[in-house]
């Protein structure tokens, strides 16, 4: 039998957040930063597929920065 405590606990998990985001929220380069300036893990394997796939990885990341960058330039000139 779940309290009235529960209740209210399940029900903030359920509903999703109403929060409005910011303009700032958009533009936030937090995961991508730290995709390509993070440490190296020791105790992660290391393996050539691997490798290859990041380097892929980052190579399509900033190809498509540069590609918004661009858009962004040309449209406002």
């Amino acid at each position: 039998m779940e309290t009235e405590k529960d209740q209210d606990q399940h029900q903030k998990e359920v509903q999703p957040s109403l929060e409005k985001n910011s303009f700032k929220d958009y533009f936030k380069l937090g995961e991508v930063a730290g995709y390509f300036f993070r440490k190296k893990d020791p105790n992660r394997p290391s393996n050539i597929n691997i490798k290859m796939m990041h380097g892929v990885n980052r190579i399509s990341i900033l190809i498509f920065l540069v590609a918004v960058i661009v858009l962004v330039i040309r449209r406002l000139l």
